[in-house]
């Protein structure tokens, strides 16, 4: 496995082609469980994404960092379900330090994300940062 990708991240790295990333994308995504209505308020939407993203963050000095999104875009859901992945693995400290573009372009992922896509995605990362 490659140094720090978690097993959602390596199979992009493995994916060859536009078609085999968009399908390990989409199959990521069905690692996310659906946020209930409740969750999704506007509170929890992130604003400046394309597709409608919800998002609910918890930092425990104990049991790190816990995550959980939901979007109504199939290719959104696997690049959350990726994001997601990362940000359960680490704790509130190292989650503030962590550099999500350099991560993206080690696992392949930036050279995938349209404009739109990708600037939705940074809204997702600060949200996760701020």
């Amino acid at each position: 496995m490659t140094s720090n990708a978690l097993p959602l991240a390596e199979q992009l790295i493995l994916a060859k082609g536009w078609d085999n990333m968009l399908r390990q994308l989409m199959l990521a995504g069905k690692h996310l469980r659906v946020l209930p209505d409740v969750t999704r308020t506007d509170s929890t939407e992130v604003k400046g994404c394309q597709s409608r993203v919800w998002l609910t963050l918890e930092k425990s000095p104990v049991d790190g960092c816990v995550m959980l999104a939901w979007s109504d875009s199939k290719i959104i859901r696997g690049v959350l379900a990726i994001i997601q992945e990362k940000v359960n693995s680490l704790d509130a400290e190292a989650l503030a330090k962590f550099d999500f573009p350099a991560y993206f372009s080690a696992i392949g992922l930036d050279r995938y994300l349209s404009q739109s896509r990708a600037n939705g995605i940074k809204d997702v990362v600060a949200r996760i940062q701020g």
